[in-house]
């Protein structure tokens, strides 16, 4: 059969990406504490086209991650983007993941156990050398600062997000960025909380307002401590309760620039 995608195309426009996107997948994944985890992800794959080639070959990519949905785990994304780069004879190959990751957490007081869920990603590009970037997004619980110290009684408190991606030498656990991003708010959040647990967790927010600059600056302090991690970017944003609009910040760094920085 004719090889359409292989015909010559004159139009010299070469394309910085092309491939399959949204496409859903079970994977497996490391776990800290059970060894591995079980779910289902949101792949892109792309590759660069040349200007010369009319098309690439679409089946392929899906060829390349049934190979590998057994095993797709930080430390394999390398070898499914050389396979891209080989397969579909191309100068760069990316690929990004994006999957729901479970914890089982206990409430504060009562220990009731509940599963909460993460969204978390992989990110990998290779052209040269490999670029990897892990990511999650933690919900947590913001209590204003200005409210509390204007008001008679009571501060208003909301739930947030904090994103957090790094780029790191040594292994980092999903887990670890949980945790980080957890206690640079006011309080985490939980699935299940019991009368004693709200009480407690209401109470240990109201001691420790956060702002959103607050939040992402103790992010940075506590990567710029982490020798493993050389470039992160944190982000914070609040739902906010009582506005018509989010509080948002971020701060972005790549600690090879200005290494004295993090000292």
């Amino acid at each position: 059969m004719q090889d359409v995608q292989n015909q010559i195309d004159n139009r010299n426009i070469p394309i910085d990406q092309v491939g399959v996107k949204d496409l859903t997948y079970p994977i497996v994944l490391l776990d800290r504490e059970n060894e591995v985890q079980k779910t289902v992800a949101s792949i892109n794959m792309y590759v660069n086209l040349p200007h010369d080639f009319r098309g690439t070959h679409m089946s392929r990519f899906v060829e390349i991650l049934n190979q590998h949905h057994h095993k797709l785990q930080i430390d394999s994304l390398d070898e499914v983007l050389l396979k891209m780069k080989r397969r579909l004879k191309a100068e760069e190959a990316h690929i990004e993941v994006f999957f729901p990751y479970f914890l089982e957490k206990s409430a504060p007081v009562s220990e009731a156990k509940s599963m909460m869920k993460y969204e978390c990603s992989f990110t990998g590009n290779l052209r040269e050398d490999l670029d990897f970037v892990l990511g999650v997004k933690v919900p947590v619980n913001t209590l204003c600062p200005c409210s509390k110290e204007i008001s008679e009684s009571g501060a208003h408190n909301q739930r947030s997000i904090i994103s957090i991606k790094v780029r790191y030498n040594e292994l980092i656990w999903i887990e670890e960025l949980i945790e980080i991003a957890e206690q640079a708010a006011s309080s985490p959040v939980y699935s299940l909380l019991k009368r004693e647990d709200e009480k407690y967790v209401t109470e240990a927010a109201y001691d420790n307002p956060k702002f959103v600059e607050d939040v992402v600056r103790n992010l940075a302090l506590t990567l710029n401590k982490d020798d493993r991690v050389y470039w992160y970017k944190v982000e914070s944003e609040n739902f906010e309760s009582i506005h018509n609009h989010n509080a948002y910040a971020l701060i972005e760094k790549d600690k090879r620039e200005n290494p004295d920085d993090c000292l």
